[in-house]
């Protein structure tokens, strides 16, 4: 019995963390989707990447609207994750499940994970996104 309970728990352990693969599509030539997707991978994420020079039709089906948008999109058990979005806010909104399309930071700011640049940090915000609109998830 012990050994049953165990292999269930081992398979339901491998379905989480196989659901929790975070798929990102970037430009073959951007630096830093690059390093972004190493800070994911240093904070426990299993990251497949898919390069593409058009990434267009991919952040149509992601659901983002203007001025929402950011070098590369990612998604992840059900989610859309939109540009330097922190590791752990993303580990936040997959322990809350909220209803939402996903996470986005706008554009590419200074200090966000993979645009690293010395000591510098300009303020940005982390977005929760719907169909409807959006609300400030975090504040950096």
């Amino acid at each position: 019995m012990k050994k049953l309970l165990l292999g269930a728990a081992l398979t339901l352990a491998s379905m989480a963390a196989s659901a929790a693969s975070l798929e990102v599509y970037k430009s073959p030539t951007c630096g830093c989707c690059i390093k972004w997707v190493e800070h994911m991978r240093e904070n426990g994420f299993d990251v497949k990447v898919h390069e593409t020079q058009n990434l267009q039709p991919i952040k149509e089906k992601a659901g983002l609207r203007a001025g929402l948008g950011s070098c590369h999109t990612a998604f992840i058990d059900g989610y859309t994750i939109e540009g330097h979005v922190p590791a752990k806010e993303v580990k936040r909104l997959l322990e809350e499940r909220p209803e939402a399309v996903g996470l986005t930071v706008p554009a590419m700011p200074i200090g966000s994970p993979g645009m690293e640049m010395g000591d510098r940090q300009d303020p940005y915000q982390v977005l929760l996104f719907d169909d409807k609109g959006t609300k400030v998830y975090a504040q950096y």
